[in-house]
């Protein structure tokens, strides 16, 4: 009896023991099947801007269904009073998103001083990111001072400028001049021949918005310094002989009354002047408003002009370009889901294209005037191709956090008074310097 006992006492234990082990195993492959499952839900800001609500929008519907796990909720960035603030409330109160869209490299500038951004290329994914969009050569310009990238860029407007072919043909040239020197000398025959027309029609330029610099200034500045930095960290290392150089053609222009600052209707559109800066945002409006202006029969499109005696070939222009970010404040956890999301996108240039169908906007890639993704759209938008070309020779903003005062200073203390010929190009430029390095202490 006493051996029965011992048998019964022995299978007991050892069934509690099985049953223990398959309780055990039941709750690890529970447990493993709700890690698996367990959806990471990433908010997503994109610009105030219809069209690209639109795209990323579409871009989390169709990523959805490829990975169900990672669930994005896209929606427009506040804007009051700017989106800039916008963003910066959302940081103190602590609800930032995990992405938004939207940002120059002088507000993430600010953003990185405050800790808020993640370093992109220190995550998993980057490197596949940079290498798969084949922008190479254009994230290159966007590397901060710290070495770091904070922001990928995701259009790249290589801002350009417009002549009225039309009415330079009258004055005997078939193609836009390239030099400053050329262009002063059209100005003079074109005031000989048509006394109430100008050459340039542009009040921005006695108007110290520091915004305003990028589309006067940094296009000149860029194109005649070989895009050489203008501000590095805290240190002022602008080219000073192409820094000079451009406010010598502004003040140049100035005193040979080829530039209207007083505020016109329209003036290019109208052939008051013959020369502006133009981003690929305005051909919409001329379809609708001044179809009778077609490129190559009433205007071309051209790069910044350069100081004589340099190289016309391969100039570089300023960028009118933004990106998207990941917030410090997300968890690591959406950081990554983050990283998988913008990699997915990014992974296919047929989203490019997309993007560049529904925005106009042109994807920051070094081939979209080369890759076949493009051919067809550059194809049928032929006013679209030289900005493409132009991509990967095109500068973005200063990266200092202090941008907003240093290109206010740039106006107020350089290219407004030289306009407005109250100082010669020297001296305006070594005011701004002193200025700016006053700023930067």
């Amino acid at each position: 009896m006493k051996k029965i006992a011992k048998s019964i006492l022995i299978l007991l234990l050892a069934a509690s023991l099985l049953a223990g082990c398959g309780t055990s195993t039941s709750q690890k492959n529970e447990a493993s099947q709700t890690t698996k499952e367990k959806v990471i839900t990433i908010d997503f800001w994109a610009a105030p801007n219809p069209p690209q609500q639109t795209f990323w929008k579409q871009m989390a519907e169709e990523y959805a269904k490829v990975n169900p796990y990672i669930k994005v909720n896209v929606s427009p960035m506040p804007e009051s009073p700017t989106s800039e603030a916008g963003i910066q409330a959302a940081l103190a109160g602590g609800n930032a998103p995990t992405i938004s869209e939207n940002i120059s490299r002088g507000f993430a500038a600010q953003l990185v001083d405050s800790k808020a951004l993640v370093p992109l290329d220190t995550m998993d994914g980057w490197n596949d990111i940079v290498k798969t969009r084949n922008m190479e050569n254009t994230i290159q310009a966007w590397e901060f001072a710290d070495g770091h990238q904070y922001v990928l860029p995701i259009y790249s407007n290589a801002m350009l400028f417009a002549w009225r072919i039309d009415i330079l043909k009258q004055l005997g040239y078939n193609e836009p001049p390239k030099t400053y020197s050329q262009i002063i000398e059209l100005g003079k025959k074109l005031k000989e021949k048509y006394p109430d027309k100008y050459l340039w029609a542009n009040p921005d330029l006695i108007d110290s918005t520091w915004w305003k610099r990028w589309f006067d200034f940094f296009m000149l500045y860029d194109a005649a310094s070989n895009g050489n930095k203008f501000i590095e960290g805290n240190n002022f290392v602008a080219d000073d002989k192409a820094g000079v150089a451009t406010l010598k053609f502004l003040e140049d222009m100035a005193k040979n009354k080829l530039i209207l600052t007083q505020k016109a209707t329209d003036p290019f559109e109208t052939g008051i002047s013959v020369w502006t800066t133009i981003g690929p945002w305005t051909f919409n409006t001329w379809k609708d408003k001044y179809p009778e202006l077609k490129l190559n029969e009433t205007y071309v499109l051209a790069l910044p002009p350069v100081p004589d005696g340099m190289s016309t070939d391969n100039v570089k222009t300023f960028a009118d370009t933004k990106g998207l970010v990941i917030y410090a404040q997300s968890s690591p956890e959406k950081q990554k889901a983050a990283m998988e999301f913008i990699k997915w996108v990014y992974s296919n240039p047929e989203n490019d294209m997309k993007w560049f169908e529904i925005t106009n906007l042109p994807p920051a890639r070094d081939d979209v005037n080369t890759n076949e993704q493009f051919k067809n759209y550059l194809k049928d938008h032929p006013e679209l191709q030289l900005y493409a070309e132009s991509i990967p020779n095109a500068i973005p903003p200063i990266d200092n956090a202090k941008f907003n005062d240093i290109q206010t200073l740039i106006g107020q203390k350089a290219v407004n008074p030289v306009v407005a010929g109250q100082v010669d190009a020297q001296k305006a430029w070594d005011d701004m310097k002193k200025a700016i390095q006053g700023v930067l202490k």
